[in-house]
């Protein structure tokens, strides 16, 4: 099965007080580094953007898309992606640009996963991740009556599809720590994640 990945790079940031997208993390910006490690599994890549929202370079062979609508959450962002990969993969691993800490290993776990589902989420308890989940690009029509309806939340996509939900508990023989799902919102975040990768806060940012 051809596997395409779509990162969302918009969203407004406001708890981190800057964009995560651009945040440095080492050598690279934060968005830059998810790219670099999902596209060890999947590939071709799509950065979905928001309109006028301004993204470090990225490899050549990574497309960048906007969001038509602004404020619409994941859904609008997904369903530029699902778009954009039509006729080029039969299913997409779908991430935020805020984990820098990504294991490629627990990418391929959510891909064995998916079965003959249409989609594959991990899930703790009653709580969804639809950001570290696999969508088969045929759930676009979905996405796009949800979208149409103004019904925003990604359960609600999961309740319309043959959704498989992965327990957390199976993802750890893979990713112990759970980083995948280590998204960053807060500068505390952003800073323990830096530690824990080896690199230094950079000296124009205060962690509050």
């Amino acid at each position: 099965m051809n596997v395409g990945g779509i990162i969302l790079g918009g969203g407004k940031s406001s708890r981190m007080g800057r964009s995560k997208a651009e945040l440095p993390f080492g050598p690279e910006a934060m968005v830059q580094r998810v790219a670099r490690l999902l596209g060890e599994i999947v590939k071709p890549l799509v950065v979905v953007a928001a309109a006028r929202q301004e993204l470090p370079p990225l490899p050549p062979q990574v497309r960048v898309v906007r969001d038509r609508r602004a404020g619409r959450g994941p859904l609008e962002g997904l369903c530029a992606g699902l778009e954009t990969l039509q006729g080029e993969a039969e299913a997409a691993y779908v991430t935020g640009c805020d984990v820098p800490l990504l294991v490629p290993q627990f990418v391929e776990r959510m891909l064995e996963r998916l079965g003959d589902h249409q989609i594959a989420v991990p899930v703790d308890g009653e709580f969804f991740h639809p950001l570290a989940a696999v969508y088969r690009l045929d759930v676009l029509a979905e996405v796009q009556s949800l979208l149409a309806a103004d019904q925003l939340r990604p359960q609600f996509l999961f309740e319309r599809v043959r959704t498989c939900r992965v327990s957390v508990d199976d993802l750890r023989a893979v990713d112990p720590d759970l980083l995948t799902l280590a998204n960053l919102n807060t500068p505390a975040d952003y800073a323990a994640a830096l530690r824990r990768a080896g690199w230094e806060l950079p000296s124009d940012f205060v962690e509050v």
